[in-house]
């Protein structure tokens, strides 16, 4: 119970989706603390061996933020890995195997 004129701690979760697992801390900040406070408390990537971290994959709750942004209570900070393969490259790659198809 925080004392008169003193903040509330911010109970947040720090999430990292590796290829073979996720990996979850949940985690007590103080008002004010970012994402970039709450990576750094959560000890990733460090514990996570292969995984590199990059400052442009993560956000909160889905929604890509910078390291700078300030948590609010129950967020849920994801740090996000590469993409095996391009989306949209995957989907132009379908349509051009389907149109072969239709030729046949």
């Amino acid at each position: 119970m925080p004392r008169a004129g003193e903040k509330a701690p911010l109970h947040i979760e720090v999430v990292l989706a590796l290829r073979d697992r996720q990996e979850l801390r949940a985690l007590e900040m103080p008002a004010g603390a970012t994402i970039a406070d709450a990576i750094a408390s959560a000890g990733f990537p460090e514990q996570a061996p292969g995984y590199e971290f990059d400052p442009e994959r993560v956000g909160i709750f889905g929604a890509k933020k910078p390291l700078d942004t300030p948590l609010r209570d129950g967020d849920r900070v994801e740090l996000y890995r590469p993409l095996l393969a391009d989306p949209k490259e995957v989907r132009r790659q379908r349509a051009l195997r389907q149109q072969g198809r239709k030729k046949a």
